[in-house]
Order: structure tokens, then sequence, then C-alpha cells
């Protein structure tokens, strides 16, 4: 008999408290005294912000202290209890050693600036940040990112510049306006019609005995179950059924959101891996992925706590 799990809670990047207002974003003379009076988060250009040396919360700036006037590279990140929070570009001098603690992949992430600061990404810490902090950096690196990849227009390829404090661009050359795009991926756990198993799968440049469920990206005039549908079946050859719903979570590498999903399909069935993509996949008890996480299992490692994979695997391993 399936059981119905459902995710215990809101996946570590899903965590916002800041008020996003759209209006606000076209008022200069507003933005200018949000700046004067909020604080900033910086990204550097690896996607990293400086944070407290137990990298469990951003360490922010003064708005006033980075810069007497509103920069044009500053983006309005929300409001929350009074106060805007900005993010903008930075070009901090660091060390050359790295410092704690890993990313979910085990890899050093991290750096310290040669003031003594720690600079950690996203990916690395934001299940150790508080919801604020981690809704913060989640649209400060999403926005980045963005802007990174969208510095031309896509219509006339003339440069762009910023607007609605950051929220947008304008073309230098035919005025077209462009605003954040978001690439939906769907992300299924496969288990068995007893609920006793799940697939799981690795890729070939993931670390050795690393295996999560299984993604891929929504194509042009695609409904996202028939996204499951195709995606299972062209990674491991999987004919899922039962397809339902269980949360999201942006995945702003450079710019997804991953939408979640479960279903079932027949442990008997061949497994067919996608060439190039999947270099293993296999079933896993219950009691393997709980042995899993708790750190147990010399031969299954499972994605971090910052990743949805990770929250759909415990919601289901302690059904």
């Amino acid at each position: 008999m399936t059981t119905e799990f459902r995710l215990a809670g809101l996946p570590a990047l899903s965590r916002a408290t800041a008020v996003r207002d759209e209006p606000v974003r076209k008022d200069p003379e507003r933005l200018d005294a949000l700046w004067s009076t909020g604080k900033v988060l910086l990204v550097d250009r690896f996607g990293r912000t400086p944070v407290t040396d137990d990298a469990t919360a951003l360490r922010l700036r003064a708005g006033a202290d980075v810069a007497p006037a509103r920069p044009a590279e500053a983006a309005l990140l929300g409001e929350a209890d009074g106060v805007a929070y900005w993010s903008l570009p930075a070009a901090e001098p660091m060390r050359p050693d790295p410092v704690t603690p890993p990313n979910s992949w085990g890899l050093w992430s991290g750096a310290r600036s040669e003031t003594g600061e720690a600079w950690h990404d996203l990916r690395a810490i934001g299940a150790l940040l508080n919801d604020t902090d981690a809704g913060l950096f989640t649209a400060a690196v999403a926005l980045a990112n963005w802007h990174a990849r969208a510095r031309f227009c896509a219509k006339c390829a003339a440069p762009v510049t910023r607007a609605a404090a950051g929220w947008a661009t304008t073309c230098t050359g035919c005025g077209r306006e462009e605003y954040p795009r978001t690439d939906p991926a769907v992300i299924c756990l496969i288990h068995d019609t007893e609920d006793e198993h799940v697939l799981l799968a690795r890729q070939p440049i993931w670390p050795a005995d690393r295996y999560s469920v299984l993604a891929g990206f929504v194509e042009g005039g695609e409904s996202l179950e028939a996204c499951v549908e195709r995606e299972m079946a062209e990674e491991v050859g999987a004919k899922v059924t039962d397809i339902r719903y269980l949360g999201s979570q942006p995945w702003p590498f450079p710019r997804s959101i991953m939408i979640a999903f479960a279903a079932q399909a027949d442990r008997t069935a061949d497994v067919t891996l996608a060439e190039g993509e999947i270099e293993d996949a296999r079933w896993f008890t219950r009691a393997e992925v709980q042995k899993a996480f708790s750190g147990d299992s010399a031969d299954l490692i499972l994605p971090g706590p910052t990743s949805i994979a990770h929250h759909m695997l415990a919601a289901w391993s302690q059904a």
C-alpha cells in the first residue's frame, strides 16, 4: 500500500520573509531613501557572500557605508520589519587558503577575505541560514546570475542597462524591456508499488557513491506531468504512474526552479541508463536510505540539505 508522504516543511531555499513590492522598484525617490537606511548583501562572481564564522548568518553592510548614493548595480531584494535589503556585486580580494564548511558535495567552496571575513556560496550554506537570510541570499544569487547572462538584448543584441531596482533591463538600442527568467525543471522520487524501495541514480561527474532522485528540464509546450513521464523514461527507462506534486524550490544555479513530484514504477522492469548522463541507477530500500541519513552507510551518499532532493528523500524515508 502506497504511503502518501509529504515534505515535512519548506525546502531550504523556499524560505523567505522579505516582502517584494514591484511599484517601489519604479519609484526612484523611494529607492534612494531605502538605500540610505537599508542593508546590503555583497555577492562576488563565484556567488559567495560574507557570513559569520559558523556560516549560519549573513554579514550585511549598511547601505550608507557601502556608497553614499544608490549604485546603478544595486538590486532591491525586499523589505522586512521596516528594513530594506539590497544586493550588490562585489570584487573582494581573497586569501588563497579555503575555509570550512564544505558544501553538500564535500568540496571547499568558501574563502576568507584579506580582512579575515569568511565568504560562502548558497549551495554550501543555504540550509544553515534562517528564513530571512536564506530568502535574501537566494534572491540575490538568482538576480546576479540572470544579469551575468543577460547583458545584451535578445532582439537587437545591443547592450542593456539595469532598471526597476535590478528586476528588469532596458535595451540601449531598441528600448525593449526584459525581466528575469526562470527555467522550470521537474525532480521526481520514484518508488515501487509496495513503497519499500526508491530508485536513485548518479551522474558520471558526481563524487563516488553519491546518488539522488532524477530530474530534467521542461521543454516548450510540455506540461510538468508530461515532463516527468518523459524524463524518467529517457534517463532510466522507467514507466511511471500515479504522478503527484510535492513542492518546489528555487535553484538559481544558474536560474532554475525545481518542481518536485513522486511517482510509482515497476521495480522488476529493466533499468536503461541514458548514455553519457546516468552512470548508474538502482533501487534502494527504505532502511538503506535511513542508514545513509544517519551517516552509517559506507556506499550511499545522499544530497545535502540545501537541495529539495534531500527533503524529498527524508520525507519518504520517514513515512
